[in-house]
C-alpha cells in the first residue's frame, strides 16, 4: 500500500469518527419545536429582454401553413374532469380560426373512456356537439366486450373499431397528431 493511499484511509476513518453521532444523541427524545417557515426574498430578476418583449406582443402563435391537419384524442378514463377536459380540448381545436376548414379530429374512446359515449352520461351535449361538427367518434369494441355492453348501450351515432390500440397504431403511422389528457 502506498503512503498516499494510506494517508486517505486514515484521513477518512478519522472523519467518520468525527461526524458520526455520540451514542447520547442516538437515543429517541422528544421532538424539538418546528420553527416557524421564514419567507425568502423574492429574487431580483432584472429587466426583460426588450427585443423579445416587443415580439411577444405581436405573436399570435404559429401559423397554419399546410391545407390539413389531423388529430386523434384518446379517452381511456372514466374521470369526469378527464372526460370534460378531453371534450373541451378537442372543441378548443375546432374553434381555433386558423385551423378553421382544415382540421379532422377522430376521439377514440376505450376502457373507462366508454362512459363517454354510453347513452344517458352527462356528456351527451358535448358528444353530440363534436359530432356535429363532424369529428369522428370512435368507440374500441375489445372494451366494450370487456364490460359486457352492446351497442344498444352506446349512444346511436358512434362508429367503432375492433381495438382502440390498433387505431391509435394506423393514425399515428399515418401522420395523425395524438393527444391523451
Amino acid at each position: 500500500m502506498s503512503l498516499y493511499s494510506s494517508c486517505w484511509l486514515f484521513a477518512t476513518a478519522a472523519l467518520l469518527t468525527l461526524t458520526a453521532a455520540p451514542a447520547w444523541a442516538q437515543t429517541p427524545s422528544a421532538p424539538a419545536p418546528a420553527a416557524a417557515p421564514v419567507a425568502e426574498p423574492a429574487p431580483v430578476l432584472g429587466e426583460p429582454n426588450a427585443a423579445v418583449a416587443a415580439r411577444a406582443l405581436v405573436f399570435k402563435g404559429a401559423p397554419a401553413r399546410k391545407a390539413h391537419y389531423r388529430a386523434i384524442y384518446q379517452l381511456n378514463s372514466n374521470d369526469p374532469k378527464v372526460i370534460a377536459k378531453t371534450l373541451q380540448a378537442m372543441k378548443a381545436a375546432l374553434d381555433d380560426p386558423r385551423l378553421k376548414g382544415k382540421l379532422a379530429l377522430e376521439l377514440v374512446v376505450f376502457s373507462g373512456g366508454t362512459t363517454a359515449l354510453r347513452k344517458n352520461q352527462p356528456y351527451e351535449a358535448d358528444v353530440l356537439a363534436l359530432q356535429k361538427a363532424g369529428v369522428i367518434l370512435s368507440q374500441c369494441e375489445n372494451s366494450m366486450k370487456a364490460q359486457q355492453l352492446t351497442r344498444d348501450d352506446m349512444l346511436p351515432y358512434i362508429s367503432y373499431v375492433p381495438t382502440a390500440n390498433g387505431e391509435l397504431i394506423i393514425r399515428q403511422a399515418d401522420g395523425w397528431a395524438l393527444f391523451h389528457l
